[in-house]
C-alpha cells in the first residue's frame, strides 16, 4: 500500500494514532501547577521563583523543564528594574528653616501645606510629578509635571489646582531632600 501511494513506510507509521508520551502527560500535569503558581504569585513570578515554588511543594523537575513549558504557554513574570538613584545631595547646600517643626498637622484647610516630588517610569522615559498637599484635608492642591528635577518652581505655577490662584508664598522647595520627605512647607495664617 506505500509503495501505491508514493508514501514511506515510516510515515505511515507516523500518522497513525498513537497513545500519548508519558513526557506530553507529564508536561500537561505540571503546566497546571505552573499556571497555578503563577496566578498565586499575582503573575509576577518568573522561571527561577516558580520552579523555587515547585520544590517546596516537592515537584521536583528541572529549570529548563519549567522554562521551556513557560515559554510555550506564554507565562511571564514581571521584570524587576534597577532602582534610580534620582537625587544625591549636597552636604554644603543651605537648607530652608523649618517652620513647622516637623509637626505636619493643621486644624483648618489651607493652614499648611506640604509637597513633594515623585517619579514614575513610564514607557517614553521617567515623568517627575512635584505636588502641593493640604495637610487637613489630604487633598492636593497643586502639582506640576516635568521630564527632569531642574524646575525649581512650585508645583501648581503652570495652573493645576488652587495653588495657581495666588497662594505661593511660603512655598520652600528644598531640592536636597526630594525622595520620601517634603521638599517644601507654606504656612497659611
Amino acid at each position: 500500500m506505500c509503495r501505491e501511494l508514493d508514501l514511506s513506510v515510516s510515515a505511515y507509521f507516523a500518522r497513525r494514532p498513537r497513545p500519548r508520551s508519558a513526557r506530553s502527560v507529564r508536561d500537561e500535569v505540571l503546566l497546571e501547577r505552573i499556571r497555578a503558581v503563577h496566578e498565586d504569585s499575582g503573575e509576577t513570578y518568573g522561571v527561577r521563583r516558580v520552579h523555587r515554588q515547585l520544590r517546596r511543594e516537592g515537584i521536583h523537575t528541572a529549570r529548563c523543564t519549567v522554562e521551556r513549558l513557560m515559554r510555550e504557554d506564554g507565562v511571564e513574570g514581571v521584570i524587576r528594574s534597577r532602582r534610580r538613584r534620582t537625587t544625591v545631595p549636597e552636604p554644603a547646600a543651605p537648607r530652608p528653616p523649618d517652620l513647622v517643626n516637623r509637626s505636619f498637622t493643621a486644624h483648618r484647610p489651607n493652614q499648611l501645606w506640604v509637597a513633594d516630588l515623585t517619579y514614575v517610569r513610564t514607557w517614553a522615559g521617567w515623568v517627575y510629578v512635584a505636588f502641593v498637599l493640604d495637610a487637613h484635608s489630604r487633598m492636593i492642591v497643586g502639582w506640576q509635571p516635568a521630564t527632569h528635577t531642574r524646575n525649581r518652581s512650585a508645583p501648581g505655577r503652570a495652573g493645576n489646582g488652587p495653588v495657581a490662584a495666588g497662594h505661593q508664598e511660603g512655598l520652600r522647595p528644598d531640592p536636597s531632600q526630594r525622595q520620601g520627605k517634603p521638599i517644601c512647607v507654606n504656612s497659611l495664617h
